[in-house]
């Protein structure tokens, strides 16, 4: 018996070393981020301002080159506002997948329950990407007539600050990869321009967007909610340049779970076989 409790204490404290080094490598990399020298994760994310209105006298250029106010788009329907970037390599296009399939599952419609509008935070960045990248999500949507109430817009880059500064949107361009690092999220506005509610990360839910689209509708306001930072990079020490990390991070927080659980399960399923072994009555 005394052997038997010798390899279970043995088992435990190999499993907890195990787990202890697993968390303490994740966190290594997740601190990383926040205490590199030159880090983006300061300077990146939002900052929630319920009720403030927006520019809307600001001027960019639809998906067809038409020079327009952001006032067209406003004036009769809440407004779901995304700022993104078209060429953005993953966190963008992620945004807008998880935003399509929330639209996929409600019966409410842009261009007639509210509008859509997506506006590039690349200056460089022309209508024709803008056209291309509305007909690819228009089609994943699967309702065509939703396009007249979803609008891509590109704009100038004062325009672009003007309208990320009035809802809080910070964000940081890299020259070196010609990149950006910003956070993930959406923005609810009333149909007079004003800051309803944020929704952070890439979780949408359908009743809540439903809920807070009534709400806004009616011309109410919202507080700030509790944010779930979701940021494309951070800063790598070895290359000295802002890399794609969300994916290594919750690549590396992955592994070390599995492996984590897997020694788990294997410890414990070896130490119950021992157990079951040694109180099994001899045969007479």
């Amino acid at each position: 018996m005394s052997r038997m409790l010798n390899q279970i204490t043995t088992w435990r404290l190999r499993f907890a070393l195990f787990a202890a080094v697993s968390i303490v490598c994740t966190s290594s990399k997740l601190s990383q981020a926040q205490t590199t020298p030159g880090s983006v994760v300061q300077n990146v994310g939002f900052d929630q301002k319920p009720g403030a209105a927006i520019p809307l006298d600001l001027e960019f250029h639809d998906e067809s080159g038409k020079t327009v106010q952001l006032a067209n788009c406003f004036g009769q329907r809440p407004v779901i506002l995304t700022l993104v970037y078209y060429r953005c390599p993953m966190l963008c296009s992620k945004e807008l997948d998880a935003l399509t399939r929330t639209l996929r599952t409600l019966s409410e419609e842009p261009g007639r329950d509210f509008e859509l509008v997506t506006v590039s935070i690349d200056p460089k960045e022309a209508s024709e990407l803008a056209a291309r990248k509305k007909a690819s999500y228009i089609e994943a949507y699967g309702r065509p007539e939703g396009a007249k109430g979803w609008h891509f817009l590109t704009g100038n880059a004062d325009s672009i600050r003007q309208l990320t500064e009035s809802v809080g949107f910070r964000y940081v361009y890299n020259p070196a990869t010609g990149l950006f690092a910003h956070d993930a999220g959406l923005v609810i506005l009333t149909a007079d321009g004003r800051i309803a509610r944020y929704f952070s990360g890439l979780d949408y839910p359908a009743k809540t967007l439903r809920d807070v689209l009534k709400q806004t509708s009616r011309g109410e306001t919202g507080r700030a909610i509790a944010w779930v930072r979701l940021l494309c990079y951070d800063y790598d020490p070895r290359t000295g340049k802002y890399t794609l990390a969300i994916m290594r991070v919750l690549r590396i927080c992955g592994v070390a779970t599995f492996v984590t659980l897997a020694t788990a399960i294997t410890a414990f399923i070896y130490v119950d076989r021992r157990k079951s072994r040694t109180l099994v009555p001899a045969q007479s």
